[in-house]
Formats: structure tokens, sequence, C-alpha cells
């Protein structure tokens, strides 16, 4: 599902499960999983989509075996989120299509994020499927949004293009299709040089309340 290699200092997760790269357990363990490589080998890295899809949300067959397994997930989710936010190293997303609901709050989540131009649909939906947001995705939004589009986003559970994503402030750069790895990979490359210390420092530092907000709604 997610294949990770790390070439000059940058780890590249490549996600991959021949669908909409929904976000089940498997996901968020292999997802953790590299992350911890990361950790380890690397000083940035990268979230690549697979063609046409960076994630399409949370595994709804886990919704569909009723209340406790959808909040196993959502809180597993959660935690994963958490944990990309707040992960020292500079972390990159490649968004190569679709982002929806989960995927938009991978985008989020991310430091920077690589769009794909095309008609992909970015963004929140869980009012449109009768879905309210717990205090994660509430506070990724009031956080990375902008202010402008926060009620169309998630209030109104409005899906943007591209272009509009980078407006609402879902991404912060769109290029071609074939463009997006490696413009992540550039970007990724370039951040990797700074000093890791203070990047890790600064970015705790700045989204201290955000992360301690979620963190306190999580519970141990």
């Amino acid at each position: 599902m997610i294949d990770y290699t790390c070439t000059n200092d940058v780890a590249l997760l490549s996600i991959d499960d021949g669908k909409a790269n929904a976000v089940g357990h498997a996901f968020i363990d292999a997802l953790n999983a590299g992350l911890d490589q990361a950790s380890a080998q690397a000083k940035a890295v990268v979230l690549l989509g697979r063609p046409g899809v960076f994630s399409g949300g949370f595994d709804l067959k886990e919704f569909q075996k009723g209340p406790q397994a959808t909040e196993a997930l959502v809180d597993k989710g959660a935690r994963l989120l958490l944990r990309l936010f707040s992960h020292p190293q500079p972390v990159v997303a490649a968004c190569t299509g679709h982002a929806v609901a989960a995927g938009g709050f991978l985008l989020l989540a991310a430091d920077t994020r690589i769009g794909a131009a095309g008609a992909f649909k970015i963004g929140l939906n869980e009012t449109a499927i009768g879905m309210t947001l717990p205090v994660f995705g509430l506070a990724l939004a009031q956080a990375r949004l902008s202010a402008r589009y926060l009620t169309a986003s998630v209030v109104q559970g409005e899906l943007f293009d591209p272009a509009q994503a980078a407006q609402a402030g879902y991404l912060d750069t769109v290029v071609a299709v074939d463009e997006v790895r490696s413009t992540a990979l550039a970007r990724a490359s370039a951040l990797a040089q700074l000093p890791g210390a203070a990047y890790a420092g600064n970015k705790l530092a700045i989204r201290e309340a955000v992360i301690t907000q979620i963190r306190s709604s999580l519970g141990n």
C-alpha cells in the first residue's frame, strides 16, 4: 500500500492501494511505519498519491461495521494526522488528484502541498454526508484554511478544483500532473537543507496551541 524509498535525505512515501487510497487501519499502520523510517534515515518527507487520487478519505467499509468500529478508525486517523502535523521534519504532500474528507485533512496536516492541475475535487465533504467534524478536523481547518473559505469548507462541505483549493488553503502550489512528483521532491530536498532543530522548534512552537487542542481531545 505504501512504498518507502529514501534518496538524498528525502523519504518518499508512495501511497497506492489500487483504488481510492482509503484511510483504513492498514493505511495508517503503513504510514506510521514510513514516518518511523523517515525519522531515522531522512531529513524531509514526501507523501505521494497514486495517479488521479491522493486519498478519498476514511475507509467507509470500516464505518459500515458500526459505531465502535467507526470511532476506533477515526480516533486512530486523528492520531496519525496529529503526528503528521507535529512531525519535526518537513512534510511535503504531492497531491496527485482527488483529496476528500480525510484526504483533505492529510493535506492540512502537511507543511507544503503541491497539487496536480485537472478536474479533481479537494475538500471536506462531511456536512454533505451527514457528519459533524470532530475537534481534530475543526482545529486543522482553522489552522490551515483561509478564513474566507472556512464556512464554505467546514459548514457547507464545498469541494474545490485545484486552483480554488490553493486559494482556500488546501494547496500551496498547482502544477501540471506530470510535474507533481518532481516538484514535491525538489521542494522537500530544499527544505531538507534547513537546520533540522530550528525547523522542528519553530514548527512545534507556532503550532503548539493546535497540537495541544487536538491532543487533549484524544485523551491518552
